[in-house]
């Protein structure tokens, strides 16, 4: 099979159109809670808690619908804590994991009240001048060499993340003896991830690591937190990570290593958010042109503004051709938006049937790291997000950028003062 399902057929997207041109990002209510469903069933041997990754979707109506499905926040600035404060999500139900990060970020996260992970030893004296020491205190880990990454983290090594394991041990130290009685460990090295061995040698490592630090220097590890990272079959045939393997293999590592150590019971914490609602939206725009000089092109109504992961990282994205699921695919197109950069495309050398302008194309697994990569250069302008709701239903839980947003930024009163 050369294309992937939709939630929607043709008729459904046309009737949404009338109300809200494309593009526009659409989102399958009922496929993400049951995705967050899933990874929590996984775990549901231990203290688990999945903080969804705000970053890879920061919109106020999907983070409700997740914490109604009782998930916390995994959170990385300012306007994503505020973001998860004004749907409920407070307290210990936020993780914010941050790097170089300003004095009034970790203010805030204090005033919420959420668990603190810092990313570097030097972060624990500019916590406690800025903001003060909280109760409990969580500290990257960056293994080096010990672990591999992947293209989009890259070597642990070279990342800008995390303590090394002799400054985890200094900075468990330093917090112990400024008063901090609770402690948690993390760590995240890969992102989009298929091989479920890996997410398995990462609790591997954290479990053995935690019993390591109950020795020396003598703290006791609340919580692991396994990071995230786990990835989705963007390419037809490709195999999802199977989350219920993944839990029960690590229940037998945590029944190995941490059930011995009299470390029972720990908590388990998990930060993805790709997983969660990647597969589940959808990128709808139009085909307006059809160029052909060397190559054949497909000119759409999105751009590169819009959806960002094929141009910066090269990044597969199967697209769907509404109407023509089941016909030949037996023309070689670029599907390629407007902006002033070639590499504003969305496929190259794809097979697909043939396009002719007005066919509506759904650009797939867009649900995560896709609006929320949005940009306005060239004056471009971030289209809607739509959800369809469990009953059919579809609500706007962004609407589209307009000239007016673009511009008010800007005080166009005192350029008569340039003459």
């Amino acid at each position: 099979m050369n294309d992937k399902p939709l939630p929607f057929d043709e008729r459904t997207i046309r009737q949404i159109a009338r109300d809200y041109p494309t593009p526009f990002y659409l989102y399958d209510e009922a496929a993400i809670r049951a995705s967050a469903r899933r990874l929590n069933q996984a775990f549901a041997w231990g203290a688990f808690k999945e903080y969804f990754a705000v970053k890879a979707t920061p919109n106020p109506y999907l983070l409700k619908i997740l914490r109604q499905e009782g998930l916390g926040g995994d959170c990385s600035s300012l306007a994503e804590l505020e973001l998860c404060e004004r749907v409920g999500i407070t307290g210990e139900n936020i993780m914010f994991t941050s790097n170089e990060t300003p004095a009034k970020e970790y203010r805030r996260a204090r005033e919420l009240g959420a668990f603190i992970n810092l990313d570097d030893i030097t972060h624990i004296p500019y916590l406690e001048q800025h903001v003060g020491l909280p109760e409990a205190v969580c500290l990257r880990y960056n293994p080096g060499p010990l672990r591999e990454g992947n293209a989009i983290i890259g070597k642990p090594e070279e990342a800008k993340y995390g303590f090394t394991r002799e400054q985890l041990v200094e900075g468990y130290r330093q917090l112990k003896a400024k008063g901090v009685r609770r402690f948690g460990l993390h760590t995240m090295v890969a992102s989009n991830e298929l091989n479920p061995e890996f997410f398995v040698e990462t609790a591997k490592m954290l479990f053995q690591l935690a019993v390591e630090l109950a020795r020396d220097p003598g703290v006791r590890i609340e919580f692991v937190n396994l990071g995230g990272g786990i990835g989705i079959p963007y390419r037809p045939g490709q195999k999802a990570v199977d989350l219920d393997m993944v839990g029960r293999r690590i229940q037998q590592m945590y029944q190995e290593i941490i059930v011995p150590a009299d470390l029972h019971p720990m908590k388990i914490f998990m930060e993805n958010g790709r997983c969660i609602t990647g597969p589940y939206g959808y990128l709808v725009t139009e085909a307006i042109h059809h160029k052909s000089t060397y190559k054949q092109y497909i000119g759409v109504d999105a751009c590169m503004s819009n959806l960002m992961r094929p141009g910066m990282y090269g990044a597969y994205h199967h697209i769907s051709v509404l109407g023509k699921e089941t016909a030949p695919q037996d023309h070689t197109y670029d599907v390629v938006g407007s902006l002033c950069e070639n590499n504003d495309k969305f496929a190259i050398d794809r097979q697909l049937p043939e396009i002719q302008a007005g066919n509506l194309l759904v650009i797939h697994d867009a649900g995560a790291h896709g609006s929320a990569m949005g940009f306005q250069y060239n004056g471009k302008l971030r289209c809607a997000e739509l959800m369809l709701r469990e009953d059919g239903s579809v609500m706007q839980i962004r609407r589209a950028e307009t000239l007016d947003d673009y511009f008010a930024t800007l005080d166009f009163s005192k350029l008569q003062e340039l003459g």
